[in-house]
């Protein structure tokens, strides 16, 4: 992957109901609020973390 290659991630749905560990996972994203979006690099451990929370994401290159 680029080194220079970032993907956007914003959070779209409530984590009210969620388990506690997908509410860490989000919060390590760097996400707050709903709504919220937050660029960051694009590397496997971040591409591990949305996809074990994607029902709460929306993802764009």
């Amino acid at each position: 992957m680029d080194k220079n290659k970032t993907v956007q991630v914003t959070l779209i749905k409530s984590l009210i109901g969620t388990k506690n560990r997908h509410r860490l996972t989000v919060r390590g994203l760097g996400l707050k609020k709903i709504n919220q979006t937050v660029s960051l690099c694009d590397n496997s451990t971040i591409r591990g973390m949305i996809n074990k929370v994607f029902y709460l994401l929306k993802v764009e290159e």
